[in-house]
Parts: C-alpha cells; structure tokens; sequence
C-alpha cells in the first residue's frame, strides 16, 4: 500500500481519499504504479484548486453578478464534495462556502447602486415630464416639437423604475405631448384658414391695383393707392408661394402708375421753372416791405403783389413749399402789425376800460366820505380798514386809467 498526506492507493490499485467521514473510494488505477494512480487523482485535484482559485477571482472582482456567482459557487462545490481526486476537498469547499458572505455583501451593495440609480433616473424623468407640461402649455409651434422629440430621446436612454412610477409618469408624459399636438394641429389649422382668407383679398386687392395702373387721374389714383396697400397690410400672410406672385403684381402695378405719375410732374415741373422765377422776382419786392412801418401802405403794396403772385402759375414741387413759406411770412407781418394796432383801438376794450375808471372813481369817493366819517368818530378800527381798502382801490384805478390811455392812444 502507497499512502499520501490525504490518500492512498490499496494493493488492488484502488484510491481512497482521506475526508472528516473517514475514506471514501475515488477510483482504480491498475495499469500504472501506485505513486502513478496517487499522482493521476492529486492532479484531478490540482485542477479543481485550480478553478476553485479561478472562481474565487471572478466572484471577488465583480465580474459575476451575484446570480451568477451563487449559481457557479454551487456547481463548483458539487464537483468538488463527490469529486474522484485527492487532496483537501474539505479546504476547498471552504473556500467556496467563503465567498457567499462576499456574494451578500455584493448583491447588497448592487441593491443599493440600483436603488440609487433608479431615484437618479425618478428625478430625472420628472424633470422631462415637467418640461414636456411646460412646452405643451406654451404656443412655440416652431420649436416645440422638436423640443419633445428631444425629450422622448433623453426618456428612452433612461432605465426603468418601480412600475407604477414609471407608468404614471410616462401617462403625464405622455398626455403633454398629445395636447401639444392638439393644439399645434389647432393653430396652423387656423393658421392656413388664415392665410387663404389672405389669398382671396390679395387676389381682389392685386387685380383692382392693376386696374389703375394706367390712370392719369393722378391725386385720385395715388389716394386709391394708399389705402389698397393699407388693405393689403391688414389682410395678413397668405401661403408664401402665392403671397409672393401677388405681390409682385400688386407691386408692378403700383410702379407702373407712379413711374407714369413721376414721368408726368417731371414734364410738369419743367413747365413750371419759368413761373418760379416769376415768383423769385416778386418775393424781392415782398420782403423789401420788411420791417413793416406804414401798414396800410404796406397791405396795398402786398395786394398787388398777391395779385401778380396767383397769375404767375403753378412752380415746381420741389420749390413750391420754399416759395410759399417766403411770401406767407411777409403776408404774417403785415397781419401781425395790423393785429396789433386793433388791439389797441378796438371801440369795445376801451369803452369797457373807461367804464372801469369811472366805477372806481365813484368806489373811491364813497370810501373817502366813509372815512371822513370814521375819523370825525375816532374809530380806529374802521379808520384802518377804510385807509387799506381806498389804497387797493387807488392801486387799480392807476392800473385802469393806463389801460384805458393804451386804448385812446
């Protein structure tokens, strides 16, 4: 019999391996000698160490989940309890029972990672959920869809949480993005009814625009003109395309009566030169009368003037406001100074001016007898009174009498 530390092999080549229950048979090497049967069964263990090592490593590094690792723990200790090998098998499932307070600690510590990873992924989802509710209660109709889609992304790269969380809030999710739709769809609905509203009244604006293109009723035409291109501001957008084609209708038909309209004032206005410097001539004599000094002579003067003025004609309309401005600021002295000079003889202010003065005069003698009076009494008190009251009264008969004097001059 060749025995070894945890084995021996019997005279009829059979192995027997040493365990805490006493021998146990692993099998018969007959062939071989007996260190050659001890050394085949010693190797058979040398491979299970071998793998118990191996899985020790894994399950330590975290490469194995804890399911895993429990379900590798078990297979490998089976092999190792019944296996046909020499050796320590009674050290090696102890190895293997070890790990299972590194497999608790594992699944503990994956517990609380998904835990924290599915209130991360809570609180992130309601941050989506509550933007979603903010774009779907706005009106960005350009942006907002896209803005959801986005959202819908970030949703979909998120893991899963508890279920009823996650079903609640994909429903508001959800719900927003539908009323979003809703009420998109609802404005550009809107919207296009709109804008073929527009259509209609561009269309009618565009052709009565061309209608007129060819007027020579010039101030008429250029008023009916105005106030198309204020109906055509007012009717709104209509679809781009066919928003675009009437406008340059209406446009080229507006150019075309106004380009006419500017061809004529300029024939017109060529005309007219020889009348300006008419009136050139007639603005020398005008102003001459500046400052004004005798004003009748100056209102015959300036009458004739007028006179020669109106026949002299239309001018240009680049010049017209200067001239006109010119002799409307001799025209404003000459009536500045007759303005004046009414004021001063105007038979009403100085009869009322007079009627003044004389109803002062008659206050005044009254309080100057009531103070005659009051100081023959010795009254004090009423001598005061009647002396300040005939001083005010005194104050405004001076104030009368030069009134009146401007008057009668």
């Amino acid at each position: 019999m060749t025995s070894h530390e945890w084995g021996r092999v019997d005279d009829d080549g059979t192995v027997y391996v040493k365990t805490a229950d006493g021998e146990r048979s692993v099998g018969q090497y007959p062939e071989g000698t007996p260190e050659e049967a001890l050394s085949f069964f010693t190797e058979r263990y040398a491979a299970l160490a071998f793998e118990v090592e191996l899985l020790e490593k894994r399950v330590t590094s975290g490469v194995l989940s804890p399911e895993e690792a429990v379900e590798s723990v078990r297979t490998v200790r089976a092999q190792v309890v019944d296996a046909n090998a020499v050796g320590d098998l009674a050290s090696l499932a102890g190895r293997l029972d070890a790990l299972g307070p590194v497999i608790a600690s594992q699944r503990e510590a994956r517990r609380e990672e998904r835990a924290q990873r599915n209130a991360e992924a809570k609180t992130a989802k309601e941050g989506i959920v509550a933007q979603a509710e903010a774009v779907a209660e706005g009106s960005d109709w350009r942006n907002g869809a896209n803005r959801l889609r986005d959202l819908l992304e970030q949703w979909k790269a998120l893991p899963r949480i508890d279920r009823s969380s996650d079903d609640a809030l994909w429903r508001r999710f959800s719900t927003a993005r539908t009323a979003y739709t809703r009420h998109r769809k609802a404005h550009f609905a809107e919207l296009n009814e709109k804008r073929e509203g527009a259509r209609a009244v561009k269309e009618r604006l565009a052709t009565e625009a061309e209608s007129l293109a060819g007027s020579t009723d010039w101030g008429v035409t250029a008023g009916r003109y105005r106030d198309l291109m204020r109906d055509w501001k007012a009717a709104g957008p209509a679809p781009k395309d066919v928003d675009d084609a009437l406008w340059k209708r209406f446009r080229g038909a507006q150019d075309a009566f106004f380009g006419a309209r500017d061809a004529a004032n300029a024939a017109m206005d060529e005309e007219f030169s020889a009348n300006a410097e008419v009136k050139e001539a007639l603005l020398v004599e005008a102003e001459a009368l500046l400052p004004i000094g005798d004003v009748d002579a100056a209102k015959r003067t300036f009458r004739d003037i007028a006179d020669r003025w109106d026949a002299a004609g239309k001018v240009p309309r680049d010049r017209m406001k200067d001239l006109e401005a010119r002799i409307r600021k001799v025209e404003q002295a000459i009536r500045a100074v007759e303005d004046e000079a009414w004021k001063k003889s105007d038979p009403e202010k100085s009869a009322r001016a007079e009627d003044m003065v004389s109803k002062l005069e008659d206050a005044i003698a009254k309080v100057e007898a009531d103070l005659e009076k009051a100081r023959a009494a010795g009254n004090e008190k009423k001598i005061r009174e009647l002396e300040e009251n005939l001083a005010s009264r005194q104050q405004f008969l001076e104030m009368a009498k030069r009134a009146s004097a401007d008057f009668s001059g």
